[in-house]
């Protein structure tokens, strides 16, 4: 099988993390293996914790740090990541089915490959996503909007994880 990318986007505490987490727990249950990429935006984020031995490492001139412990593995990349491609990134990701990609929005926007899920708040939340993202599968969110009518299904995550799952299990790629 041939992993499968999905984007969430939406803007900020739409409900993107939440919408990924349902998605993650429900496909998980069926056998899927997941990945999920995040973008952070805080200029100069790092994952690492600073006086940590991984730290000094890094900044002694290590570019690849792997830290290892009973369970877990984590690698940390000291490369300039403003020119990475889509792809490039995915590569990453090995042996799973699905990765799931929230953030990189200029990235995914208008990129036909890469099915999107819209997390909102409200109608004009997905109105204007419907300019911005496509193609879009669905929008999801915490609570109920008014109908669209963009022939675009709206899932309310509260009430229905399963069904968004099943959506995004129909376009997984066999």
């Amino acid at each position: 099988m041939q992993t499968t990318v999905i984007a969430v986007a939406g803007n900020k505490d739409s409900g993107k993390t939440t919408t990924i987490e349902v998605l993650t727990k429900e496909l998980t249950k069926k056998g899927y293996k997941i990945a999920v990429v995040k973008h952070v935006f805080e200029p100069n984020f790092t994952i690492d914790t600073k006086g940590k031995d991984t730290w000094r490492f890094a900044k002694s001139g290590a570019k690849i740090i792997v830290s290892m412990a009973s369970d877990e593995i984590a690698t940390i990349e000291k490369i300039d990541t403003t020119s990475l491609s889509l792809q490039e990134i995915f590569k990453r990701c090995k042996g799973v089915d699905l990765v799931f990609v929230e953030g990189f929005k200029k990235l995914v926007g208008k990129n036909h490959d890469i099915p999107k899920i819209i997390a909102v708040k409200s109608a004009e939340d997905a109105f204007k996503a419907s300019k911005t993202f496509e193609p879009i599968l669905a929008f999801t969110g915490l609570g109920s909007i008014e109908t669209l009518n963009l022939d675009i299904p709206y899932i309310n995550l509260l009430e229905s994880g399963q069904k968004i799952a099943d959506l995004v299990e129909k376009n997984v790629k066999k």
